[in-house]
């Protein structure tokens, strides 16, 4: 079993505690999003557990409790990008904080399990193309050395952001302006011995070396474990998306970094009131179990194929 934190919330960001007590007491509980009364108890047994997959923009307050996951393989999707305040409101520091924690958790894991996500790129009059390729380069010449690819992808207007996005006044981009942004990042990171991918995109950007991304990677897993695993493509995913499947312990609608972009949170007051139920040690992220929910412990097995290899 392949263990996704999350692409629903910012677990490491804000929701640390309640994951390592999660990991102490060996399960968790989640909610199903179409059906939010039908609970499922997930064994996070380290003989279960293959690989978790963390996705944050700031996983400083995981950092020093590191070893409480050492019977456990993982990496990080990290995402660091060019914009401001402005854009992800309670984001740190890119220069000051962020950076200096991604050399951090490289440093303590290595540069493969550490995946730089530039996305998703909007374009404005404050986010033009040139000041991308410009904040990008300074970003890599920073990361090069700690991690050994980046992940970019484009702005997607799904209709639960139109609101949260209408004052960034965002262009839209033709095809050739994203194959002009690709190319011009592309060249960047190669120059920095960073390989490049887009995540669940269509368009095709081959003729710069650009590949399409699986962010939930069972080849990384394979290589980080040094076995094969038995997995398929997520069938719950977009059809652009080569993720594998996994399953995922967050929570839509609880993530405070505040990024007007993001498609997990629908409405900031319910944001809000979710994080005030937040309980480090319930089973549950941000909920309680109530009488009206129906708890099904879920059939879960590791996916290796139990042949060691060496890669």
């Amino acid at each position: 079993m392949i263990i996704s934190a999350s692409r629903r919330t910012d677990i490491p960001s804000y929701y640390s505690d309640w994951f390592y007590n999660r990991i102490k007491d060996g399960y968790v509980m989640v909610r199903n999003p179409m059906n939010i009364h039908q609970v499922s108890k997930i064994n996070l047994s380290p003989d279960v557990v293959d690989c978790i997959v963390f996705w944050t923009k700031n996983p400083a307050p995981m950092l020093d409790r590191l070893d409480k996951l050492k019977e456990y393989n993982y990496y990080f999707q990290f995402t660091l990008n060019a914009y401001g305040k402005d854009v992800e409101q309670n984001v740190p520091s890119k220069g000051t904080e962020v950076v200096e924690t991604f050399k951090r958790l490289s440093d303590k894991i290595g540069p493969e399990r550490v995946v730089w996500r530039y996305d998703p790129i909007l374009l404005n009059t404050n986010y033009t193309m040139d000041y991308h390729i410009t904040y990008f380069e300074k970003l890599a010449s920073k990361l090069s050395g700690y991690t050994e690819k980046c992940t970019i992808s484009f702005i997607d207007f799904y209709k639960n952001i139109a609101n949260n996005v209408k004052s960034l006044e965002i262009s839209s981009m033709s095809i050739n302006e994203k194959r002009k942004i690709a190319r011009a990042l592309s060249e960047i990171a190669f120059s920095y011995n960073l390989k490049m991918d887009t995540c669940a995109e269509d368009i095709e950007l081959d003729d710069f070396k650009i590949t399409h991304a699986r962010c939930i990677d069972d080849k990384l897993i394979e290589k980080i474990i040094g076995c094969k695993i038995n997995t398929t493509k997520d069938p719950n995913q977009r059809l652009e998306c080569g993720c594998v499947a996994s399953i995922d312990i967050g929570l839509y609608n609880t993530c405070l970094n505040g990024c007007k972009y993001c498609y997990a949170n629908h409405n900031q007051t319910t944001v809000q009131k979710n994080s005030l139920l937040y309980r480090p040690d319930s089973p549950l992220l941000c909920s309680e179990l109530s009488a009206d929910d129906k708890v099904n412990e879920r059939a879960v097995k590791s996916l290796k194929e139990n042949q060691i290899t060496l890669f």
